[in-house]
């Protein structure tokens, strides 16, 4: 649900667990589109939770883009 980023199904913060599995098993063939993916997201996600939160900066490296790294990296 943007802008507050979160899932629709259980309300977690987006990329829930669900959302992740699911992420994973699509680009499962190209990591490397699904950290762009990712990075293009976590950056409208940044701005709208920056402007949601009166101008305070969110980090959502962890959130959006550290799951998502191959295992041998």
């Amino acid at each position: 649900m943007r802008p507050i980023w979160l899932c629709r199904l259980d309300a977690n913060p987006w990329p829930c667990g669900e959302a992740k599995l699911v992420l994973l098993a699509a680009f499962a063939d190209d990591r490397p589109a699904l950290l762009t993916l990712l990075s293009r997201l976590q950056r409208e996600a940044e701005d709208h939770l920056t402007q949601l939160d009166s101008g305070r900066s969110n980090n959502l490296t962890d959130r959006f883009l550290s799951w998502a790294q191959p295992p041998d990296h």
